[in-house]
């Protein structure tokens, strides 16, 4: 073989590498993932609903997570036919399942991700519209707006609720979300990877705050939903559930607004300080400041308070911007292991015709490991925080008391010489 036909069946080949690659890139896959907790009688129902074609997209994949089942939600998923599962020793909460999806259906190459319930409660054909705004370059996350008022098994309260709730998280985040706890949503694959959840109750509220915050295109879309299969089991009372979605929003919120949230709890102790040190200031100027030394006590204490509560939220806000640099770092580290060639096999089985990929829970458990030293380190520098911050407290504290005894003695000193 000469050196020109060499060259020229190597440059062919290199083209038709090319091409393939262009033509796998152009491919969009879409993964569907289902969170599972002891769903084998209503998974089967949920999975037929789902589309197998949809268009705009070439490839169609389902993932459950099986968050610690006891019963055979995972034979149930095998016999099926779904793609992949996320295995969990123990059942970890609906929050870290959804991450642990979401992980999963990045390592799997998803261009798409549609997060839904294993109780069938939306309808799996509104997918094609979920997804819709994504594939137009609208959005990239797109949230299913349930008919809350038209839904039959909502009770009166449970409707208020929820429209409450959507309204402080519309407040919260800036966004325009009608059906907040929505669990029906879609992510592409670039907000998929800047999805971070830290609390261990659910993902619905917190998200959309971040989304927000953090200027993800985020829209709406109208669903329909089904007959209700089942009860809820996120929550065991109405009540409970207020107090758990409150706690949530409250934290979201100061994660991203810091120094305003402190701000604001500082505002009305240093604004009541003051009213009663320029009462003081009234009485002294009179002359009669002698009998309110307590309104001077507690002026300087309500101001001094304030003011470290204000100091609090200065470096709440500087953990929030380091916070910032390291969500940033992350999404760089996670496009560097997604968005490699070709996911790898390992870890892969074939079973009846079906291809399970499982990830296993031990890799989410040192990762939890590694947050939970992460914060008992922030613990420890929360505490030495405190305990200056109560010395100097207890410096400023004693300062007018200490004023108060100087001059009772100089009063007496001059009682004494008379």
């Amino acid at each position: 073989m000469s050196v020109l036909q060499f060259t020229v069946r190597a440059a062919f080949k290199n083209l038709a590498a090319a091409a393939r690659t262009e033509e796998r890139e152009a491919v969009m896959k879409l993964m569907i993932q289902i969170p599972c907790y002891n769903e084998a009688e209503t998974l089967e129902v949920a999975l037929n609903d789902l589309p197998r074609q949809l268009e705009g997209i070439d490839e169609i994949e389902y993932l459950i997570i099986n968050d610690g089942s006891h019963d055979d939600t995972v034979e149930v998923a095998r016999n099926w036919g779904v793609h992949h599962v996320v295995n969990f020793k123990q059942n970890k909460g609906l929050a870290k399942g959804f991450v642990a999806g979401l992980d999963g259906c990045l390592k799997c190459g998803a261009d798409i991700i549609v997060n839904t319930d294993a109780d069938n409660q939306y309808c799996g054909s509104d997918i094609e519209h979920l997804i819709r705004p994504i594939l137009d370059g609208e959005a990239d996350m797109v949230i299913g707006e349930r008919p809350i008022d038209d839904t039959e098994h909502f009770s009166y309260v449970k409707k208020k609720l929820q429209h409450f709730g959507s309204w402080v998280v519309r407040k919260a985040s800036n966004t325009e979300i009608p059906d907040a706890p929505s669990g029906f949503r879609a992510f592409s694959r670039e907000a998929a990877m800047r999805m971070n959840v830290v609390n261990d109750y659910t993902y619905t509220l917190e998200t959309i705050v971040q989304a927000g915050r953090e200027k993800i295109a985020i829209s709406s879309v109208p669903i329909r939903t089904n007959a209700e299969l089942r009860p809820s089991r996120l929550f065991k009372s109405i009540w409970g559930y207020v107090k758990k979605s409150v706690l949530t929003i409250l934290r979201a919120y100061m994660m991203y607004k810091p120094l305003m949230c402190f701000t604001l709890l500082a505002i009305p102790s240093v604004v009541i300080g003051l009213g009663i040190g320029v009462r003081f200031l009234y009485f002294l100027a009179n002359g009669t400041g002698g009998g309110h030394i307590q309104s001077l006590i507690l002026a300087c204490t309500l101001i001094i308070i304030g003011f470290l509560t204000f100091m609090i939220g200065l470096m709440a806000d500087v953990i929030a911007a380091n916070r910032k640099i390291l969500q940033d770092v992350q999404y760089h580290v996670k496009r560097m292991e997604y968005d490699k060639e070709e996911p790898s096999k390992d870890g892969r089985r074939k079973e009846s015709g079906k291809e399970i990929l499982y990830f296993s829970a031990d890799r989410n458990e040192e990762a939890d490991s590694k947050v939970k030293e992460t914060a008992d380190d922030e613990s420890k520098k929360k505490v030495v925080l405190q305990f200056l911050c109560s010395v100097l407290f207890g410096c400023f504290l004693t300062l007018p008391v200490l004023a108060d005894e100087a001059s009772t003695a100089e009063e007496n000193k001059i009682f004494r010489g008379r």
